[in-house]
């Protein structure tokens, strides 16, 4: 292996979730969910250095199974209140500690199954492109912020839309957009030294609804399942 890889991928996967347990693992048209991460992953061809971090044993197996290199991360790391970047921080001081160190780090969440390893090649050449030190998917929001507020005692909704936002169509407001969760992409000095993928330098990668679901619960599955089911008919 290049010990100056131009790019590592990392696959975060704990085995808890309070909202959806097990959900990493689900079956999802045939193959556990994280698999889709993976083979979008292996399929983008961008990098040979791809890593599955997880506490769960069944969840390392998977990775193992689909060719990549698996972490076993310690249990400090696969809590509630663990952070990402401190889990990401793990994965670079253990590839430090042989002698690795990548030049690019990208993240790549298991609950984005609809991220397709096309758009994994496109982050990276926009990041190439743009000259950027980090790239962060986005989507356009669904509705618009502006028709949302906090609600008055007894739910009440007197100033909830500030006035000139009154009777005007959806249409006519100005596009929003939102962190979608698939895709972040960072030069690894910089996010180390940032301590995240947020940074002056960041730039969108902007990708469609269909392809921007991030599963939190179980319906966000049922919906990731049906257009799924469309896209391997």
């Amino acid at each position: 292996m290049d010990n100056n890889p131009d790019l590592l991928i990392v696959v975060p996967a704990r085995g808890g979730s309070k909202r959806l347990p097990g959900k990493n693992l689900m079956q999802m048209q045939g193959k556990p969910l994280i698999r889709w991460t993976l083979e979008a992953a292996l399929d983008s061809q961008v990098s040979e250095l791809i890593v599955v971090t997880s506490d769960d044993d069944a969840i390392l197996a998977e990775g193992a199974r689909s060719g990549v290199r698996t972490l076993k991360r310690p249990a400090l790391l696969a809590t509630d209140t663990a952070s990402t970047f401190d889990v990401l921080i793990h994965v670079l001081d253990t590839l430090a500690e042989e002698g690795v160190r990548p030049k690019k780090l990208m993240l790549l969440q298991p609950t984005s199954p609809l991220r397709e390893a096309v758009g994994i090649r496109e982050a990276v050449q926009l990041m190439e492109d743009s000259q950027a030190s980090s790239v962060i998917s986005v989507c356009l929001c669904e509705h618009s912020p502006l028709w949302s507020n906090v609600l008055g005692a007894g739910g009440s909704m007197a100033d909830f839309l500030r006035p000139e936002l009154l009777n005007r169509r959806s249409q006519d407001l100005p596009d929003y957009y939102r962190l979608n969760g698939s895709i972040y992409l960072a030069k690894t000095e910089d996010f180390v030294r940032e301590k995240g993928f947020f940074m002056a330098n960041s730039v969108a990668y902007v990708m469609a609804a269909e392809q921007s679901i991030d599963i939190d619960n179980r319906i966000d599955f049922k919906i990731c399942e049906a257009l799924m089911a469309e896209r391997v008919k």
